[in-house]
């Protein structure tokens, strides 16, 4: 039962069927105790620790992540994105060196998620609170939601008189950013068009 319990909570995570969650379980059972305690406490600590930053909604260990406190990365930009695995992909094709906003999703009616779950409101006041914010770049998948999402608070920024660009379409009509190539991402931050 206890190993049954382990492959049950091990296959809930994405991309893990029964099969891969009982060679795991099965792994996990051959190591050293030391081993697996430090693999559940950094688990534990995950949860428990990671806080999210207070002006852009991504992982961080303080109040303000490293990304919105450092002084080397450009005040004037935001890079719109979905989730904070999306700043991580961008950050990583070394080609963008302004601030972010984690949107914390998109707008989809089916799965009842509409502006008033993500945060928009939040972008919205940080833009009107920071007078140096002259662009915001949308940098969300090229899927019938995202593509709802961006008009939507495009629309928003306009008001504001906001400067709003999107990444080039170097990303396929109906992928996902999380599986896009570096080099073709990172082209797509630096070719950015007008949305």
């Amino acid at each position: 039962k206890v190993v049954e319990k382990a492959i049950d909570e091990i296959s809930r995570l994405p991309g893990i069927g029964k099969k891969t969650a009982f060679r795991l379980a099965m792994h996990i059972l051959k190591q050293p105790l030391d081993r697996v305690q430090n693999l559940s406490e950094s688990i534990i600590a995950l949860r428990e620790k990671i806080n999210y930053c207070k002006k852009c909604h991504s992982i961080s260990d303080d109040e303000i992540c490293n990304i919105c406190s450092s002084n080397k990365r450009d005040d004037n930009v935001i890079c719109l994105v979905e989730e904070t695995k999306d700043v991580l992909i961008i950050e990583n094709t070394n080609q963008y060196f302004g601030k972010y906003h984690v949107l914390g999703g998109i707008i989809n009616p089916i799965e009842g998620i509409g502006p008033d779950e993500l945060n928009i409101s939040t972008l919205l006041d940080r833009i009107k609170e920071d007078s140096s914010i002259t662009e915001v770049i949308l940098a969300l998948s090229s899927t019938m939601e995202g593509d709802t999402t961006a008009f939507y608070i495009s629309k928003k920024l306009k008001e504001l008189g906001i400067r709003v660009s999107s990444i080039a379409r170097g990303v396929p009509i109906g992928g996902e950013i999380e599986f896009t190539d570096e080099l073709t991402l990172g082209r797509s931050i630096i070719n950015r068009i007008n949305f």
